[in-house]
């Protein structure tokens, strides 16, 4: 393969990828409604195609700007979506879809691709858009691969957790970072614990590229950071990172009461472990990149940003009334 087409390519996840396929000479072409920065601009190795990936003529435009190898899909948030990228792209060597481990519809350690059931998704949760529906919509997008690749299309999917690093939008480890950076000590929810995986971008752009060169049409893919850390273990990673010490502190929800928080108010914190298996991954011969180099990358890329994911979690002034209460105990 030496050309591909990205659906969404200039934020986060679209953005890792489309540096993952120009260090392997991919020639690039970039859908994108045209409303973002495209940090690609002026870059003669990448072309851009302006068009709304919602709607089908813009994609019909776009398979006829080029002959695409492979078309990665990193926005589409309803099934209707994938149908329509799977009929209009039904003649490339690849379609990749960037489904999620929220498709999983049952709890269970470790998620396996071929084993644990999906979400059910309604009609109505098919066309919504609130974060509620959003495994639901995730995996009849799955579905909507499956069917494609029994008429002959090859597509596949890649289902990735929680992901971090460079340019991420959704400042969730921004917000711990902030709080590792700035005070000497943490709050943090529970008995620090809680388990809920994590995957550095740059090894979700691999994946991509490996699953596409790789994987079996009708086939999704956990994606998913090699070793797991819990969240407490997480904030040393952050403090080693920063080259700093802090004193950790665990509260539960007696103690946060106190600053009138919840645990779920913290970014990051799940009660029940979320954990995606990804050795079917590995044996495409996908690795992860160790986690104190990902964090030293997501801190650096962190402290050159003007994010701090302040909106993300419980306000430092009412962990203060919480460390308040800790202190007198």
């Amino acid at each position: 393969m030496d050309s591909a087409l990205v659906i969404g390519g200039t934020r986060f996840i679209g953005r890792h990828l489309v540096e993952e396929l120009l260090s392997h000479d991919y020639d690039v072409t970039l859908l994108t409604r045209g409303n973002r920065e495209n940090p690609f601009e002026g870059d003669d190795r990448v072309d851009h195609v302006e068009g709304d990936r919602t709607n089908e003529t813009s994609l019909e435009a776009a398979a006829t700007t080029g002959e695409y190898d492979a078309v990665f899909d990193c926005v589409a948030y309803h099934p209707s979506d994938v149908r329509a990228a799977t009929r209009v792209f039904d003649d490339c060597e690849a379609y990749v879809y960037v489904s999620s481990g929220a498709a999983y519809g049952r709890e269970e350690i470790p998620k396996r691709e071929d084993e644990t059931p999906l979400h059910s998704c309604t009609p109505d949760q098919a066309t919504d858009d609130s974060f509620e529906t959003y495994g639901n919509r995730k995996a009849e997008g799955d579905r909507a691969v499956f069917a494609a690749a029994e008429e002959g299309v090859r597509a596949m999917a890649v289902r990735p957790p929680i992901v971090y690093g460079p340019h991420d939008y959704t400042e969730r480890l921004d917000w711990w970072i902030d709080r590792v950076n700035r005070f000497d000590r943490v709050v943090v929810p529970g008995d620090g614990t809680n388990l809920w995986h994590r995957v550095y971008v740059e090894d979700v752009a691999s994946a991509l590229r490996i699953v596409a060169e790789d994987g079996q049409a009708g086939e999704a893919y956990n994606v998913g950071d090699r070793r797991l850390v819990t969240v407490e273990e997480m904030v040393e990673l952050i403090a080693d990172s920063l080259d700093t010490s802090v004193d950790i502190v665990n509260a539960g929800p007696r103690e946060l009461a106190a600053g009138d928080i919840a645990l779920d108010d913290y970014p990051l914190y799940r009660e029940y472990p979320h954990v995606l298996s990804t050795a079917k991954l590995a044996a495409l011969g996908w690795e992860s990149t160790p986690l104190e180099e990902a964090m030293d990358r997501a801190v650096t890329d962190h402290l050159e940003s003007d994010r701090d994911g302040d909106e993300n979690g419980p306000d430092r002034e009412d962990e203060e009334r919480v460390l308040g209460v800790l202190d007198t105990l």
